[in-house]
């Protein structure tokens, strides 16, 4: 059936607002998203005995989920295979030291994580195991175990097809093109949503669409729109600003990670493509003047090498190995692109520093790991001839995308880009926020630290889903409030909306639509001047220009009306705007806090010192790369923000959560079990 036509057939009213009927759609449960953590959600509420649900998504096809992922992308679990002893505790407590977790959480995702993997196993996710039935892993970053698997590049891709195959058999309704537009909150509850329709033109009855439900489950990935230097798909970019506009509270928004990427296609190069040691090359903006740059800060063939080949292990930046480690790499790629304006490529075609290959004088673990794996034996081999010989499908992904790019033949084009907010919207160990009825699932959740497994984010989602989803049918399965209260709650929220598209639309037609500048312009302030590396002057720089255009947007943008594109952008620029106000505001305050570089950031300190260099480098560093190491100061607390959607968030640090201590009676747990399954 069309969607509009289902849309009309099921709608259980309407809001007026400026001559339109605003059809309302009505479900106990609203799953926002369509990628691995919102289909988890549908699945579970369906398996759980809550049919009532209906999925929203701005493109159903689009998200970091289905289009993200590496030359291995990693699930992270519980092991299972092996001799080596681990447990729930061990796992929570890898979790938790990750700093800036709270240990509810953390205990949560250990103790779930089968659960979760099992699901996706039974769903036809195809994870290896060995003939006894183990389910194999391997180490990864932060991992003192080997807790990891995959299926490939694409894991997430093969979650989400999977998941999403049982949602549709089971019949939910997916409702596509409908970009979240705000809450709609009524005494610190969630009780619908706001969406501009994508599908329809500006001659339909309405462009808007409203969803009255009891819960909310919010799966739409981090707020990807923020950064112009970005590895997260086209199509992803969050809807965290409508969240904080309606007061659902910010946790340890100041976390993000960072890593090298290329551009286009965007896609980590993490792995193999760095163990294969390749060519670091930097030109100028028009890719004449080719030089290899690295040595001119790591003389040293093999400390250049191996640090190269550890960026496959440690992939993204990490503050702590910025001053003798393989971060050092990262700075040195944003200092040639960033601070000299020139563009980087990674070369396979030849080899780095010199012609001829001498694995030999690389550390031990980097020639121990390319012995085991033939390098070695191929003698003086080249990077591609490497790459090809160890992981042939990380080769062909980028001669198999469109564009296509052949490391063979070509250069790729790589940058330091933002991949995964760590932070983002405060929950309880039930994926609650602090606004009733209201669960953010996946990266939208701020459910890591500072630092977290790779591979962790998979399994925080497929957690987090399946919590929320099992609090849902045992504590809210209430029909949605009243159409008459739902109607006078929705009025005022509607109105805005409608008067934003139609003062946006008339200064369009006046002179132009300036969406497309305005998104530009924005994200690239992010990512020049509040990305990997900031500084307390830059961060302050950022939150004055993007603050001034958020306050006067409303009254300053031009939108074509008669475009989907420009109609989209007009509601999505405002969402990007929004978390930008918020988030660099919390960035202001951890600085003014007594905050210190940590995680996948460097703040810029004129107090500290900059990495160290071998004795034969002549050229300083930048200043900007001056800094002062966190070393777990702020670990035990968490920066939470507060915002009304008016003026300015409020932030204060409170103390995480301690991991639980579960020592109850196996026959208490399980008669609570039987009254309520212990959730609540």
């Amino acid at each position: 059936m069309d969607q509009s036509a289902w849309i009309d057939e099921h709608a259980t009213g309407h809001v007026a607002v400026d001559g339109q009927q605003i059809p309302v759609v009505s479900a106990n449960t609203v799953v926002v998203g369509t990628g691995a953590a919102g289909f988890c959600a549908a699945d579970r509420l369906v398996m759980l005995g809550q049919r009532d649900v209906v999925m929203v998504t701005d493109k159903r096809r689009a998200g970091a989920s289905r289009n993200a992922g590496s030359d291995k992308q990693t699930y992270y679990k519980l092991t299972l295979s092996g001799a080596e002893p681990d447990s729930v505790r061990e796992m929570a407590d890898t979790l938790f030291s990750g700093g800036s977790m709270d240990g509810d959480i953390a205990l949560a995702e250990a103790a779930w994580s089968p659960r979760a993997f099992f699901h996706l196993v039974e769903s036809g996710v195809p994870f290896p195991h060995n003939a006894s039935g183990e389910y194999v892993g391997y180490k990864t970053d932060h991992d003192p175990r080997q807790r990891a698997t995959s299926v490939g590049p694409y894991t997430s891709r093969t979650m989400v097809e999977r998941l999403e195959a049982k949602v549709d058999s089971a019949g939910v309704p997916v409702l596509d093109l409908c970009r979240v537009v705000d809450l709609v909150v009524e005494d610190g509850r969630a009780v619908g949503l706001l969406c501009v329709r994508l599908d329809v033109t500006e001659d339909a009855p309405s462009r808007f669409l409203l969803l009255r439900c009891t819960n909310l489950v919010y799966a739409t990935g981090g707020p990807a729109g923020m950064y112009a230097d970005s590895v997260y798909p086209n199509g992803q970019w969050g809807a965290n600003g409508a969240a904080l506009r309606a007061g659902v509270h910010g946790k340890n928004l100041t976390e993000w990670q960072f890593g090298l990427a290329s551009v286009r296609p965007r896609w980590n190069v993490s792995g193999t493509y760095m163990q294969a040691l390749p060519r670091f090359v930097s030109t100028d903006a028009d890719g004449n003047d080719p030089r290899e740059f690295l040595t001119d800060f790591l003389p040293d063939y093999g400390d250049q090498l191996t640090r190269i080949f550890l960026k496959g292990y440690q992939w993204p930046f990490d503050v702590r190995k910025a001053p003798e480690g393989s971060s050092l790499v990262d700075l040195l790629v944003y200092q040639e692109t960033k601070l000299r304006g020139r563009r980087v490529w990674l070369d396979f075609r030849s080899n780095p520093v010199q012609s001829d290959f001498d694995a030999t004088q690389l550390s031990e673990e980097a020639y121990r790991y390319l012995d085991a794996t033939g390098v070695v034996g191929l003698g003086n081999s080249t990077p591609i001839q490497r790459l090809q010989h160890m992981n042939r499908p990380a080769y062909t992904f980028y001669v198999e995308r469109n564009p296509g790019v052949d490391l063979e033949t070509d250069m790729l084009e790589v940058a330091v880009c933002a991949q995964h907010n760590n932070g983002g919207l405060e929950i309880d160990q039930w994926w609650h926020s602090n606004v009733e009825g209201f669960f953010p699932v996946g990266e939208a959740a701020g459910a890591h630290g500072v630092y977290r497994p790779g591979g962790a984010a998979l399994n925080s989602g497929q957690v987090g889903a399946t919590r929320a989803a099992s609090y849902i049918a045992q504590a809210r399965r209430d029909d949605p409030i009243g159409s008459d209260a739902f109607a006078a709650a929705a009025q005022g929220v509607a109105e805005r909306a409608v008067a934003l598209l139609a003062s946006a639309s008339q200064r369009a037609a006046d002179d132009e639509d300036t969406t497309d500048a305005v998104l530009t312009h924005i994200r690239r302030v992010m990512s020049d001047k509040a990305g990997v590396v900031r500084s307390k002057a830059s961060v302050a720089e950022a939150r004055e220009e993007l603050s001034a255009l958020w306050r006067d947007y409303e009254s300053t943008i031009a939108a074509d009306a008669g475009s989907r594109r420009s109609v989209s952008r007009l509601f999505l620029i405002r969402d990007i705007l929004t978390s930008q106000y918020v988030y660099l505001h919390a960035m202001e305050h951890y600085v003014a806090t007594g905050g210190l570089s940590r995680g996948s950031v460097l703040y810029s300190d004129p107090d500290g010192d900059l990495p160290r260099l071998d004795a034969r480098v002549t050229e300083p560093l930048p200043e900007l790369f001056r800094l002062q190491l966190d070393v777990g100061a702020l670990n035990d607390v968490i920066q939470v923000t507060r915002w009304d959607g008016a003026g300015e968030p409020t932030f204060d640090w409170r103390a995480r959560r301690p991991i639980p201590e579960q020592t109850e009676a196996f026959e208490n747990t399980w008669r609570s079990y039987r009254e309520n399954k212990n959730i609540g």
